[in-house]
């Protein structure tokens, strides 16, 4: 029989890198976690783990194990979950980790509510990330929940040990001058007629400039950046200002600036949001209701917005 707790051990080892990771997350010493691993070799008789310089890496046999462990782990883990949640139910602090424009609109309505009383004995705290941060955050522990987004063309990997559920669409706009591009206000805007004008983007580091620099690509060039803000509205303040055009998510437009245009892209493109949590998780009662109230917010705010593009 493996000893689960080891192979735990085992597994939390592939996945933090270091001996003193593993210790700290049982809260061990170093040398009582080596022990626990070199205990695990002996019960089954195989080499799992190696010396690498300084650190301790494990072998082909230990990987096979480790992979076995992050799902054996996490189905203990989510049994011993849901069965404190059916005795005694869930109280207490939930972080929320969300990028900015979900956190200004819809998230910041669900607070609201939570602050409203509407989800008893929970309390919400709320910080601002960029979708890749905010699965980090999820896996190590630093957020309960994560409103992320992924745009239509640029694939996002989820990572092991995170679930991921939909809460809809909204469209990309190219902004530009009122008095820029060849064709009419209302038709749809190809990108590669903006090739030669300057573009105002987000910040390399994000994928929202990924998105940019993959629909320009796409239609045959390579954006000119003159400024990078993640600041949409700045963005938009920069069209105004006649220094280029930008690619701008519906959610992210509080208020178009006079002279600006939001123009639809001959080839759609399209960011779609999700919540995301862990998979240890998902039975959590107190997700469960913090979950379904951001869903309804989000589905709320983006009907809203489809409502107010069909007047339009």
């Amino acid at each position: 029989m493996i000893d689960v707790r080891k192979l735990g051990m085992l597994a939390a080892l592939d996945r933090l890198g270091t001996v003193a990771a593993v210790a700290d997350e049982y809260g061990l010493s170093g040398p009582g976690v080596s022990m626990q691993l070199a205990a695990l070799e002996k019960e089954l008789g195989l080499e799992l783990t190696e010396r690498k310089g300084r650190r301790l890496a494990l072998t082909s046999a230990g990987k096979v194990l480790a992979d076995h462990g992050h799902e054996i782990v996490d189905r203990v883990a989510l049994a011993e979950h849901e069965l404190t949640s059916l005795r005694t139910g869930s109280v207490g602090r939930y972080t929320l980790a969300a990028f900015p424009s979900a956190a200004r609109t819809f998230v910041a309505t669900a607070c609201r509510r939570v602050i409203g009383g509407e989800v008893p004995a929970i309390e919400l705290g709320v910080t601002t990330q960029e979708p890749d941060d905010a699965l980090d955050a999820i896996l190590s522990g630093d957020a309960d929940l994560a409103v992320i987004h992924s745009y239509s063309n640029i694939a996002r990997q989820t990572k092991r040990g995170v679930v991921t559920h939909s809460l809809g669409t909204e469209p990309v706009w190219l902004a530009t001058r009122d008095d820029a591009g060849t064709t009419p206000d209302d038709a749809p805007a190809r990108l590669e007629d903006f090739q030669d004008s300057p573009w105002i983007t987000p910040e390399s580091n994000v994928s929202c400039f990924a998105m940019v620099e993959r629909a320009c690509g796409l239609a045959g060039f390579r954006p000119r950046s003159v400024a990078q803000s993640m600041d949409f509205a700045v963005q938009l303040e920069l069209v105004a200002a006649g220094m280029g055009v930008a690619l701008v998510p519906d959610l992210t437009v509080d208020r178009i600036p006079d002279g600006v245009l939001l123009r639809r892209t001959a080839t759609p493109i399209v960011r779609t949001i999700h919540v995301a949590t862990r998979s240890t998780r998902v039975t959590d009662p107190g997700i469960l209701r913090l979950s379904r109230l951001i869903e309804d917010e989000a589905h709320a705010e983006l009907a809203t917005r489809a409502r107010a593009l069909r007047a339009a």
